[in-house]
């Protein structure tokens, strides 16, 4: 029998791999097994913390609205993404939305 000369897939998904986990350090970097625990575990921590990303902006721009409007004591029902940068930038723009909205 002669000698099979094997593809080049695997080594393909293997490159490919290391390449996604070049900046990890150790092992987690060096050995085939490791890496793509490493992967894995990666992009499940990044899939999970894109939601609580999200969770987390929606509670600085609902805590950066509040703290704006309890200066002036007015209720507010539009954008928060929005609003929290106005109340950033320009406080005085942000009273002149809120008093436009109660008139």
């Amino acid at each position: 029998m002669t000698r099979i000369r094997r593809g080049y897939i695997a080594r393909r998904r293997r490159t490919k791999i290391s390449l996604f986990v070049s900046t990890f350090r150790g092992a987690h970097s060096k050995l085939t097994r490791t890496t793509i625990q490493q992967r894995m575990r990666a992009l499940v921590s990044a899939d999970r913390d894109r939601g609580r990303q999200k969770r987390n902006f929606r509670h600085l721009w609902i805590t950066r609205i509040n703290a704006v409007i309890r200066e002036n004591r007015k209720q507010l029902l539009l954008n928060r993404k929005i609003l929290a940068q106005i109340a950033i930038s320009n406080k005085n723009c942000l009273y002149i939305i809120s008093n436009e909205i109660i008139k």
